[in-house]
């Protein structure tokens, strides 16, 4: 009887040292493997620091490769907003994107007076000539960049009879443009915006 009761005592301190030892396991290693929610609030603001900064280096920078980049950007926008505002619809649509506030509404302005009048524009674009960066500057967090371009193009203003009112569909022009284009350079967003025709 002795031998059983020493058995039992035997099993119930080894149940009492196995539950011991998994309750420390537990809470060293946790109860599942794995990530299982938000970093550490101090990790999460490192992390989003280091990030940070990471990015506004990057942004910051305007060297020759970053400059060759724009300017194949600023050349593509330049056709998509000179070829958008001479169309014959009289409607700012693919360039909307692509113009600050102020420039759309300068824009549109003169599109719907245009309207107005009853005529309308008919454009081809031959293609661009050159395109040089003349200046870019810096202004707090906002990166302006001067782009001097010289494009040909055919184009004439037509009324609703299809008269025409100026310029020569039959004629290519030479057109000399400088424009001012803009972003913040801490904005996850890459896109530039025309912010200012010069000429």
């Amino acid at each position: 009887m002795m031998n059983y009761s020493f058995e039992y005592i035997d099993i119930i301190l080894l149940a009492m040292i196995a539950g011991f030892i998994f309750l420390r396991l537990r809470g060293i290693l946790g109860k599942r493997t794995g990530f299982e929610g938000k970093a550490p609030a101090q990790f999460d603001k490192i992390l989003k620091e280091t990030v940070s900064k990471k990015t506004t280096q990057i942004k910051e920078t305007f060297d020759k490769n970053d400059q060759k980049e724009f300017l194949n950007g600023a050349k593509i926008a330049y056709e998509t907003i000179i070829t958008d505002f001479s169309d014959n619809d009289n409607k700012l649509t693919t360039s909307k994107p692509l113009l600050n506030k102020e420039i759309y509404n300068q824009f549109n302005e003169a599109l719907k007076e245009r309207s107005a009048r009853g005529h309308y524009a008919e454009i081809t674009f031959i293609g661009i000539n050159s395109a040089a960066i003349k200046e870019h500057k810096k202004i707090d967090k906002i990166l302006n960049v001067t782009v001097e371009f010289i494009a040909e193009i055919i184009t004439c203003i037509k009324d609703k009879d299809k008269k025409i009112i100026s310029g020569d569909p039959e004629k290519i022009k030479k057109i000399y443009d400088t424009w001012v284009f803009s972003r913040d350079v801490t904005s996850a967003n890459p896109n530039w915006q025309l912010v200012s025709t010069l000429t």
